[in-house]
C-alpha cells in the first residue's frame, strides 16, 4: 500500500477546488505559459490572478521562473500524480466493497 503525505494532498485538493485554478492547471498541462497568458481568459484583476498562482505554487502544483518582469510557469506533474494515485486507491477500495456487497446479495437466502 502506498503512503501519502496528507498535508501535501490537502494542499493539492484545496488548490484544485477552485475552477479558475483547475483551468490554469489544464492550460499548463499543454506546456509552459507566462502569467499574462494564464490570466488572459479570465475577467479577474491581476492581484486575483496572483493569488491563484500563489495557491497553486504553495500546493507545489506549479513552478515559477522569472525572466526580468516575465514569470514563466510550469506544471509540476508529480503533485498531480500523487493525487491521482490516492484517488485510484480510494476507487479500488470502493470497488472491492461493492463487489463484496454484490456477492452477498447474490447468495441464496
Amino acid at each position: 500500500m502506498v503512503k501519502y503525505q496528507h498535508a501535501a494532498l490537502d494542499r493539492t485538493f484545496a488548490a484544485l477546488a477552485d475552477p479558475t485554478r483547475r483551468a490554469m492547471v489544464a492550460r499548463l498541462a499543454l506546456g509552459t505559459a507566462t502569467a499574462g497568458e494564464l490570466a488572459r481568459p479570465f475577467a479577474l484583476s491581476l492581484p486575483a490572478i496572483s493569488k491563484h498562482l500563489k495557491a497553486l505554487e504553495g500546493a507545489g502544483l506549479i513552478e515559477r521562473r522569472r525572466e526580468g518582469r516575465t514569470h514563466h510557469l510550469t506544471l509540476r506533474a508529480e503533485q498531480l500524480t500523487d493525487a491521482a494515485g490516492w484517488l485510484e486507491q480510494q476507487t479500488s477500495l470502493l470497488k472491492r466493497s461493492l463487489d463484496r456487497l454484490a456477492r452477498t446479495l447474490d447468495e441464496p437466502a
